[in-house]
């Protein structure tokens, strides 16, 4: 059922239910322990700050899991004062039937087309010229984090790029480590397969297929390769058990798993075990090869509320996510990159900086969220569901169904 469909059965979204103006429900789906370290970071600075109260309204699961309770609340008339979704086009409907609050006027006012960076982290927040988001960080999926335990336990360097990493998989299953660990979840396997994408191949490809729909460049030989690498991630991940992406981190952090192909986010975890960056893991953007990023990340929305007292507090909370000081706390926390590029990270550790270092040097794209509508990326990850889950399926076969699907995408 769309958006449209449940808006004229159910009516029109109210703001009853408040118990008081300074009281801001924020739902979100940051649940891990380096998420839910980074979000205490937008709490304190909310109640420290100014004069209203974070009520915080986390959400287990992932975002799969979340995005639709979200709605449902703001659908069914029961909105909350704000809530994360990723940057793209997840919230399209909900601006198109009137329910999210133009946010425009604090854009202006905080000047946040002079301090975002790079500026399509805002173009995905705007609609017709109007801005609807404040985007809070950039996640980048490209990263193979490597646990040096695993490769020290198992004998043999760790690589420094794909190739090796696929090379040394044998060493690593005779020690009895798991090479990939990777979470039993499509979005996790859809991540891989994008990763490899823009990893892998010229940016140029991954722009033709996802942003230009050339569903003859997705069955072509460059896409071919990088369904057999897919095929490679499947055999290396074979014995990893686990569901969710943090319980894979922490396969690595343990050194049960050689390594992982997870965001940025996965720095979170890393940190709270107490591990740092270049002595007890390796972070490889691009997979060791092409540094290049996808520019995505989290942003918050705001619904419309018929109350001015929380319409004002709804901008002062927008305002202080940009604040440089709730910019720094909150993504060295989170390990994602901050959306302003006026800042000062040297406190960032080796990884964060390898971040920066991309970002500064133009080589972003935009994640596959903000080129394809959300229907269109699940379709695609229900391929990649059934490719891990069935060994039978050859990588052939799954990049004609990827190749259909983006011929038929929007």
């Amino acid at each position: 059922m769309t958006i449209r469909s449940i808006l004229m059965a159910g009516g029109a979204v109210c703001a009853a239910g408040y118990a008081s103006a300074a009281e801001l429900e924020v739902m979100h789906w940051w649940t891990s322990g380096g998420e839910a370290a980074a979000v205490a970071e937008l709490a304190d600075a909310l109640n420290e700050r100014t004069e209203h109260t974070w009520v915080d309204g986390a959400i287990a699961g992932t975002g799969q899991t979340a995005r639709p309770i979200m709605i449902s609340r703001i659908t069914g008339g029961d909105p909350m004062a704000a809530f994360q979704f990723n940057h793209g086009r997840q919230a399209e409907e909900l601006i198109e039937a009137g329910l999210l609050r133009d946010m425009t006027d604090v854009a202006e006012a905080q000047g946040w087309k002079d301090i975002v960076n790079p500026p399509l982290l805002l173009d995905a927040c705007t609609v017709d010229g109007r801005i609807y988001c404040a985007p809070i960080s950039i996640h980048s999926w490209q990263w193979l984090w490597l646990s040096h335990k695993a490769y020290e336990d198992a004998g043999i360097p760790v690589p420094t790029n794909w190739a090796e990493f696929v090379n040394a998989a044998p060493a690593l299953e005779a020690a009895g480590k798991v090479p990939l660990a990777m979470g039993q979840q499509g979005w996790q396997q859809n991540g891989a397969f994008q990763v490899m994408m823009i990893s892998l191949l010229p940016k140029e490809v991954y722009l033709q297929v996802y942003r230009d729909k050339d569903a003859e460049k997705a069955r072509g030989p460059e896409v071919g390769r990088i369904f057999q690498a897919l095929a490679q991630a499947r055999e290396m991940s074979r014995d990893s058990r686990v569901q969710d992406w943090n319980q894979a981190t922490n396969m690595v952090i343990t050194g049960e798993a050689g390594g992982q192909i997870m965001g940025d986010w996965a720095q979170g975890e890393f940190q709270l075990a107490g591990l740092v960056a270049g002595e007890d893991y390796t972070c490889l953007p691009g997979l060791g090869g092409n540094p290049t990023l996808q520019a995505g990340g989290d942003a918050f929305y705001f619904p419309a509320l018929d109350d001015p007292e929380m319409t004002a507090a709804q901008g002062e909370l927008a305002a202080l996510l940009l604040d440089p000081q709730t910019q720094v706390a909150f993504n060295l926390k989170k390990g994602s990159l901050p959306v302003r590029g006026d800042i000062d990270l040297s406190a960032a550790n080796e990884c964060m900086q390898k971040g920066l270092e991309i970002l500064a040097s133009g080589e972003a794209v935009p994640d596959v969220a903000q080129l394809i509508s959300a229907d269109s990326l699940t379709r695609i990850e229900d391929v990649f569901v059934q490719f891990f889950a069935d060994e039978t399926i050859t990588a052939e076969e799954a990049q004609e169904q990827f190749a259909a699907l983006i011929e038929d995408a929007d």
